[in-house]
């Protein structure tokens, strides 16, 4: 079946919309991070850069470290623009642009995303990594595609029994990560970790500056919750995202992150720059052998 102009929507020069990307212009290990001025800090280590493109906040660069084609593009924040960014590089590998149709032989993209995250758990340590076994969604993302199937309705239904969960917001959903892909950056450095995507940074965060907030004690309830040995660990706005997403399209994700705070203690990393910095050089070690 041949994709009507408006549904896969392509730029005069034959790329992809958003992204602003030809299929020959990225690699099948793609690095995300939400910070646009994050893809250079990321390229610098690259031995060769191939690829600089740009679109909105959309920057990519593709090129080769140690021998291996690797691709680093930011997101902006949350899964709103996941959808996009998730479903466009899915595009780029899987469907044939001069007809219009999908492929028959499928492409797998190994995603890494690097980002930063607060931690809820007290002894979460600042400047610490996590690599997210689950996440849970407390946005609406994957509810517009059919993915029960990928979800984990038991954890779902204990934390809506168990937070109260107001009927006016949308039912939470768990995912999990790819978990051979995630061998590569199992490590003493990396603790697993089960990860709460919010719907955004302030009030879905348990932030208050001046709005009053619907649940004064979400982020209480979300320190509280248990099923079985899962505890939430930290909070932050994409990963439930990619991994539903990946799961659906057949790519394998993780996503990696930074603690620079921990909401429950209060306090924030004095080096924010260096864990970055330290995080990159991880997973570029791990990606390149």
């Amino acid at each position: 079946m041949q994709l009507g102009p408006s549904e896969l929507i392509l730029n005069a020069d034959s790329s992809i919309y958003h992204l602003n990307l030809c299929p020959e212009d990225i690699a099948t290990t793609i690095i995300t991070v939400g910070d646009p001025d994050r893809v250079s800090q990321v390229s610098n280590h690259f031995d060769k850069i191939e690829v600089k493109k740009g679109k909105r906040e959309f920057i990519t660069h593709t090129g080769t470290l140690k021998g291996k084609r690797l691709t680093v593009i930011s997101t902006g924040i949350g899964t709103d623009n996941i959808d996009i960014v998730l479903n466009e590089l899915d595009a780029l590998v899987n469907i044939n642009f001069a007809t219009r149709t999908i492929k028959e032989q499928k492409t797998s993209l190994e995603i890494v995303r690097i980002g930063t995250s607060g931690a809820i758990q007290p002894e979460i340590e600042l400047d610490s990594f996590l690599l997210s076994e689950y996440a849970i969604g407390l946005d609406s993302l994957l509810h517009f595609y059919d993915s029960k199937h990928i979800q984990y309705p038991e954890i779902q239904e204990a934390f809506v029994k168990q937070t109260n969960w107001s009927k006016n917001k949308s039912i939470p959903y768990v995912v999990s990560y790819d978990s051979c892909f995630a061998k590569k950056f199992k490590s003493k450095k990396v603790r697993l970790g089960f990860t709460a995507t919010n719907v955004g940074f302030y009030g879905p965060q348990g932030r208050k500056i001046r709005l009053i907030n619907q649940d004064n004690k979400l982020n209480q309830k979300l320190l509280l919750f248990s099923y079985k040995d899962l505890k939430i660990s930290n909070l932050e706005m994409e990963t439930s995202g990619i991994y539903g997403l990946s799961k659906l399209l057949g790519h394998k994700s993780v996503s990696l992150n930074a603690i620079l705070a921990n909401r429950t203690t209060g306090e924030f990393s004095k080096q924010p720059q260096k864990t970055i910095e330290d995080l990159i050089k991880f997973t570029l070690e791990r990606l390149t052998n």
